[in-house]
């Protein structure tokens, strides 16, 4: 059974920070791209960043590169989202996908498709 367990949210004045994780469970870790999202009230699903399966190569979305740091442990099968200076449109609900398999690294990682086992989302509220 996969599962895909997000922590590390909560509620943060804007120009905090926070650092997610994410534990993987019943799958091989290193063989997935593993990727953050977040879906604010009202709004879709969008792509944040991605991580490679062992490299570390990463993609952000433009509205988080240069504040968002995504890393991975693969002896933990965990990964880590380092959230930098905080602002109220950064609140959602933060989500963690393994997937990628067979894909090209390639910036179409921060879209949904290529994701095939999603987490339950922890929450990110910042207050201004």
């Amino acid at each position: 059974d996969v599962q895909l367990q997000a922590s590390g949210g909560g509620l943060v004045q804007a120009g905090g920070s926070l650092r997610l994780s994410c534990a993987a469970s019943g799958i091989t870790f290193d063989d997935y791209v593993i990727g953050w999202f977040r879906q604010a009230p009202g709004k879709d699903r969008e792509g944040v960043a991605c991580i490679a399966s062992t490299n570390g190569a990463t993609y952000y979305a433009d509205s988080v590169r240069g504040r968002f740091i995504m890393s991975r442990d693969n002896a933990k099968d965990t990964v880590y989202l380092q959230i930098n200076t905080l602002t109220p449109s950064d609140t959602a609900a933060y989500y963690c996908a393994a997937g990628g398999s067979g894909s090209a690294w390639h910036t179409s990682l921060l879209s949904l498709a290529p994701y095939d086992y999603w987490g339950r989302g922890t929450q990110v509220t910042v207050s201004s």
